[in-house]
């Protein structure tokens, strides 16, 4: 695919200009004109606070977001000249790069050609049988404009109607000269989750890396997961929704946090189960032994209940996978590997790259940020074959972990669970993570994703995150987004979009500013949003958006309508100053008691979150007013259980208690009663899923993840799951455990599906 400038030389034979200006022009910009091109981009230049009112964004900020998008506007005449362009920019193109289109609907599209020549569009199928579908040009004139001293016209066609769902190629002609461009044709609508209206459904949520059995290696892992969901299949779940599984580093040390991996599109080696893969059996005695030997180093610390070791369990793995990698592979086995291989294509070849030079290269290492190394180079080319065994390895592992998660998918659908595993996709990647390498061409330079102050976090944040570039990944033909959809789709029923927001605008902050000191950047939100639709059409599989915090009014009900589901959290679905009542919560939502930044609801009852806040400095005022105020919630919501006959109208509160310990119940038997409620009283919603996290359903009460502190500070995402007093529950054990048994059952009782 030509870019637009390639395409305005070879079409009228003269080069576009280039960008460039007076970068020593120190005069102060003037601000509407600024403005104007921040418009122009998508860039906004205010914004609504937590506070409610509107504030502005600095001109240096708006400055630097439009220079990551391409675009200099430091002095006045390089807006005016950028101004220009952003006029003249589509002319210069034959073909828009990418056409998105729901199916059914009409779609017109614009070629440019020099005047008075003549031109020609027709559309290649996906399938690349049959011949190609001429676009029917219509009776619709622009007026000719001058594009470098060219006159240049625009034709207007309209798309064939009944065109299939798919990823098509538009081809234009003129006078000789040939322009493609993407042509996807989308769903109008995502219906996947339409027969949960008929049905409605329930699942377990749970951080898999916290849930062990007594075969696991210290971390929950893909057989764990396969167990769990016949487990809770056999009780009449109807899916698993398991944290982001996205790779981490290719060796130890590696991130904790699941929502910072180092590619969204491959998976974290961390979860292979060893002795399920099969060349196993094969081993000779001395390395089969050497593989029990490293097995029993780690499994001592499923016995800790109280921190996760990801970087021993992750050492000792990649030695087992080390001798596993190396034995013979049946002709069978190895025509499965190379069939993985080929339909995973240049996108697992780049990764392995990062991952081999990774493996002895620091993430600050200049390598990474060097144009002569980058992805395609010389340089990273003479890589590729100088670890050609080390790129090999890595390729491997991604096929046994993808084997290993049909695997468990396989045994969900078995086990009666509609849905099955449903993934997390975490919002983007660590700045020095693979994709932020191999996908630099897409992504917008010295920008990180973020959000704006707000009531919980009054200095705004900054994830460290690099945002997708909008045009460029339009330029691309939004293949990036869609290989990253398909791969974690592959073997899924469902997929949570963490922030979904973020396909409508994301918040960027500078390299250098203050998390407050960014703007919004918008998306083409058709486009995501039905590319989206489109893969989980073709995965069967239904998509929930995480659509918690601050959004336009119109954002849910645009979802809604494209038959994405919305996330209902029962703390935040207030009516004022109450909680809303059940039967006015939203059909297309999944519902829950909480998520994987609160406690679970037997520490959040009892106020353990109050204060773990206080004792680590978060809170912005003192303890006893910021627990008054949560007993103040929780009495509010312990009379709406009681108005319902949820709960004996004598009976205890389930307040916050002064200790932070077990709440105002006075016994654990109240607190379950009262957790049993919880969720008996978002059954009466009319969400058409609803979610228990496992956290619950064993009386755990520490949280995963306590925003605003740092690993000195607290151990997030490393607590392993436990019950009342901390101890390690194994899934072994589940099916004797009266708490896990009694709220299930009161879950599927209450649904209607008595197990």
């Amino acid at each position: 695919m030509k870019t637009p400038d390639q395409q305005h030389a070879q079409i009228f034979g003269t080069p576009a200009p280039s960008g460039g200006g007076d970068a020593a022009g120190h005069e102060p910009v003037d601000h509407q004109l600024l403005q104007s091109l921040a418009d122009a981009h998508g860039v906004g230049t205010s914004f609504h606070g937590w506070d409610g009112l509107p504030h502005s964004v600095a001109a240096e900020t708006l400055i630097k977001v439009l220079a990551a998008l391409g675009v200099p506007a430091h002095t006045n005449q390089l807006i005016e000249s950028a101004l220009v362009e952003a006029e003249v920019a589509p002319w210069r193109r034959m073909l828009p790069p990418a056409v998105v289109v729901p199916q059914g609907e009409s779609a017109l599209v614009p070629v440019h050609v020099r005047d008075g020549a003549t031109a020609r569009l027709h559309v290649e199928l996906e399938t690349g049988t049959g011949e190609p579908v001429d676009a029917v040009q219509q009776d619709l004139w622009a007026t000719p404009q001058d594009v470098d001293g060219v006159a240049t016209s625009r034709a207007t066609f309209a798309l064939p109607e009944g065109l299939p769902l798919g990823w098509h190629t538009l081809r234009a002609e003129s006078d000789g000269v040939i322009a493609e461009g993407a042509l996807v044709v989308v769903p109008a609508r995502l219906t996947t989750a339409d027969s949960l209206v008929q049905r409605r459904g329930w699942g377990l949520a749970t951080q898999l890396y916290s849930v062990r059995s007594k075969r696991s290696w210290g971390i929950g892992d893909f057989a764990d997961l396969a167990d769990l969901a016949t487990l809770s299949g056999a009780r009449g779940a109807d899916y698993v929704l398991v944290n982001p599984l996205h790779a981490a580093e290719p060796v130890p040390p590696v991130q904790p946090s699941p929502y910072s991996p180092s590619t969204r599109r491959f998976f974290n080696p961390l979860y292979i189960r060893v002795e399920a893969i099969p060349e196993i059996a094969y081993l000779k005695p001395r390395k089969r032994a050497a593989v029990d030997s490293l097995q029993e180093q780690v499994q001592a610390l499923n016995k800790d209940g109280e921190r996760l070791d990801r970087n021993a369990v992750y050492a000792a793995k990649l030695q087992a996978l080390e001798l596993l990698y190396h034995a013979r592979r049946s002709p069978a086995r190895q025509a499965a590997f190379d069939e993985f291989c080929r339909i995973s294509g240049s996108g697992l070849d780049d990764f392995a790259l990062w991952s081999a030079i990774r493996e002895d290269l620091a993430p600050d290492h200049p390598l990474w940020t060097d144009p002569d190394c980058a992805l395609g180079s010389p340089d990273a080319e003479s890589l590729r074959g100088k670890l050609a065994d080390r790129i090999g390895f890595h390729r491997w592992l991604q096929w046994i972990c993808d084997e290993q998660l049909e695997n468990a998918q396989q045994a969900a659908r078995r086990a009666g669970m509609r849905l099955g595993v449903v993934h997390d996709l975490a919002v983007g990647v660590d700045l020095s993570s693979a994709d932020a390498w191999t996908l630099r061409d897409v992504l917008a330079p010295g920008m990180s994703v973020g959000a704006p102050p707000d009531m919980y976090n009054q200095l705004g944040q900054d994830w460290n995150q690099p945002p997708w570039h909008p045009s460029r990944l339009a330029e691309a033909g939004y293949a990036p987004f869609r290989n990253m959809l398909s791969t974690v789709l592959r073997h899924a029923g469902g997929i949570r979009v963490d922030h979904v927001l973020g396909l409508f605008r994301l918040w960027w902050v500078p390299a250098g500013n203050s998390p407050s000191d960014g703007a919004y950047v918008t998306y083409d939100h058709e486009a995501l949003i039905g590319i989206l639709a489109l893969e989980a059409q073709r995965a069967g599989a239904v998509v929930i958006g995480e659509d918690l915090g601050t959004f336009e009014p119109w954002v849910r009900d645009y979802l809604a309508a494209r038959g994405i589901l919305g996330t209902s959290i029962l703390w935040f679905e207030n009516d004022g100053d109450s909680p809303l009542p059940p039967e006015r919560y939203r059909t297309q939502a999944l519902a829950s008691v909480n998520t994987h930044d609160l406690p679970p609801t037997a520490g959040y009852l009892a106020g353990d979150h109050v204060a773990l806040r206080s004792r680590l400095g978060l809170l912005e005022r003192s303890e006893a007013e910021e627990r008054a105020d949560h007993t103040a919630t929780l009495e509010k919501m312990m009379g709406l259980l009681r108005e319902r006959g949820l709960l004996p109208e004598d009976g205890g509160t389930s307040g916050a208690s002064a200790e932070g310990n077990h709440g105002s119940t006075g016994s654990t038997g109240s607190e379950e009663r009262t957790i049993e409620a919880l969720h008996r009283l978002l059954a009466q919603t009319p969400s058409v899923l609803l979610g228990v996290a496992l956290v619950d359903a064993v009386g755990e009460r520490r949280v995963q993840n306590q925003p605003g502190t740092t690993e000195a500070l607290y151990p997030n995402w490393q607590v392993p799951l436990g019950d009342p007093d901390g101890k390690p529950v194994f899934i072994d054990d589940l099916p004797a455990n009266p708490r896990f048994n009694a709220l299930l059952g009161a879950v599927s009782e209450a649904l209607g599906d008595p197990q």
